[in-house]
């Protein structure tokens, strides 16, 4: 007779190693999957329900939830996350190693198991100004932690594609200590796609279109469709999924911002969308949870198996997945949309907080841009996604609006100008230090004085605001690097409302410009960005003029 310490029973297990439902009890033991049981210390009647395996988020940025891994796990738990990939290059582009290091401190012993990328752009590229540089060497210490299962996104795609020493160095590097290797290449098609995946990187969560799709997995990289915040493309990319090819599927959410965390829902957002539009919600469930896996070596997450972790939902309809239970290493964390027990960090926050600095010398005349000729460069947004047009436009037309990025680490004084199309609000400017991936400060506004009295707010502890006619209508604060808060989430999401109030009342249409705005200057997704460094064209992958 063998006695476990909990028995689920009446259970419809969801078997993602055969894609079908089979009626089985599930017993729990030290934390581990067992199918033996005959007794229980303690009975679990699940009247029915389906039991699948935790949702994984194959790659995120816990920085974009504008919390620390802590406070992340109280938004995600409930919608039955239990294991995610972290890349943690946000912070890292602010502090460095020692901002990582926070971060994996923070996640120790949370009812959510973090694993972590190790951080391989930093910066992104060499056209902007970031807080720290890391090289490989700077970065082998933290193979030693085995929560660090790959080398983080090569968003340096040209540097791979003209063989740039350091980026092949890092590269190698992961390979040799047996990790995988994530890719980040959006547009890359032909050759230069197959000279990328030569390299050794294994995976890709920048496509937008099922072609390109398509032709990264043909070219054997794994394929990470995401639905997050800022880029949604679960709805461009569903078609190419088959039964055949689903194990090269992975889920992933990039960036995901408290509200909707809270609001729609994590991984299990992604699984309740592609069932409502047609995907098998078995398949969707397996490329949830299995396929990220089994890319990552995780043998003790993703199914339910005997030996396997206790990593659990519970739910009663498959085409519509509401998560009513979580269980994390055999104990129950969530149920019914909240936590058990809240997590709460237990990390000393202060030497991460006061790292924003504006130039000394900085005024309104700062924000003048003297265009020579017309018409101009105009970055143009695409909504829901990262991509960029390069307009020609007058500097006058409608709907163009001043942009700025400010470097805020060394005191360097440079202020990149440019103009951008989007945004469509008037008498104000808005500011952020959230500015993927150097993480300057980026305003944009119609007017110097409001977009110097933005800037000014988000100094020295970050954050985003919105200001009109010389007042400061809303501000967020985060002062972890200006990346994060260390309030409770709840609070967080009142503050952000409140910038997003803010903005609609100056006329912007879009849901969340602050998504868009934090995008703009990173360098290496095309087409037209802004930087401190000046204005990039990254198909060209250099600073242009302001003038056609």
């Amino acid at each position: 007779m063998t006695t476990v310490e909990v028995l689920l029973q009446n259970c419809q297990l969801v078997d993602v190693t055969t894609r079908t439902i089979i009626q089985k009890d599930i017993g729990i033991q030290s934390g581990y999957i067992t199918f033996n049981a005959t007794d229980a210390k303690k009975y679990v009647d699940l009247e029915g329900a389906f039991v699948a395996p935790g949702l994984i988020d194959a790659h995120m940025h816990v920085e974009s939830t504008m919390l620390p891994p802590s406070g992340f796990c109280n938004l995600a738990i409930p919608h039955g996350t239990t294991t995610v990939v972290l890349d943690p290059h946000e912070i890292a582009n602010v502090l460095g190693i020692a901002g990582i290091k926070h971060i994996m401190k923070d996640a120790e012993n949370l009812p959510v198991d973090c694993f972590f990328a190790a951080s391989s752009c930093v910066p992104a590229s060499p056209l902007e100004t970031s807080g720290a540089t890391l090289l490989a060497d700077d970065l082998e210490p933290l193979f030693d932690d085995d929560r660090v299962i790959a080398l983080a996104e090569m968003m340096n795609f040209p540097g791979v594609i003209h063989d740039d020493a350091e980026v092949h160095k890092k590269i190698q590097m992961g390979l040799r200590f047996g990790k995988k290797v994530d890719g980040h290449c959006p547009g890359l098609r032909g050759k230069d796609l197959l000279k990328y995946v030569a390299t050794g990187i294994s995976s890709d969560h920048e496509s937008t279109t099922a072609e390109e799709a398509l032709e990264k997995l043909d070219a054997g990289l794994q394929i990470y469709i995401r639905e997050g915040s800022a880029a949604r493309n679960l709805e461009a990319l569903l078609p190419i999924i088959t039964p055949e090819n689903a194990h090269q599927i992975c889920f992933c959410t990039d960036d995901r911002h408290p509200a909707d965390l809270k609001n729609e829902g994590h991984i299990d957002n992604i699984i309740r969308k592609s069932t409502a539009l047609g995907l098998d919600p078995i398949l969707a469930i397996c490329i949830a949870t299995l396929h990220a896996a089994k890319h990552y070596g995780l043998c003790q997450h993703g199914s339910i198996e005997t030996g396997g972790l206790a990593n659990l939902i519970v739910f009663k309809d498959l085409h519509n997945l509401q998560i009513n239970q979580t269980w994390h290493h055999g104990k129950l964390v969530a149920q019914n949309g909240q936590m058990i027990t809240p997590c709460e960090t237990g990390v000393d926050w202060t030497p991460t907080k006061k790292s924003v600095f504006l130039p000394s010398t900085i005024t309104k005349n700062s924000f003048a841009i003297n265009v020579r000729s017309e018409p101009i460069r105009v970055i143009g947004l695409i909504p829901s996604q990262l991509y960029t047009e390069e307009l020609h436009l007058n500097s006058t037309d409608s709907d163009i609006l001043k942009m700025a990025v400010i470097e805020r680490h060394h005191n360097t004084g440079n202020i990149g100008l440019g103009f951008v199309k989007g945004f469509n609000f008037r008498d104000g400017a808005i500011a952020s230090t959230v500015g993927h991936d150097a993480h300057n400060i980026a305003v944009v506004g119609d007017n110097d004085a409001d977009m110097l009295l933005a800037a000014q707010t988000l100094s020295p502890q970050g954050g985003q605001c919105v200001i009109s006619k010389g007042k400061m209508l809303a501000y967020l604060p985060l002062p972890i690097a200006g990346l994060m808060s260390d309030e409770p989430a709840d609070t967080v999401i009142v503050q952000q409302q409140a910038v997003l109030d803010a903005i609609g009342k100056l006329g912007c249409p879009l849901e969340d410009p602050f998504m868009p705005l934090s995008f703009l200057p990173l360098s290496v997704i095309p087409k037209l960005k802004l930087s401190d460094l000046g204005l990039i064209d990254v198909d060209q992958f250099k600073v242009v003029p302001l003038e056609v």
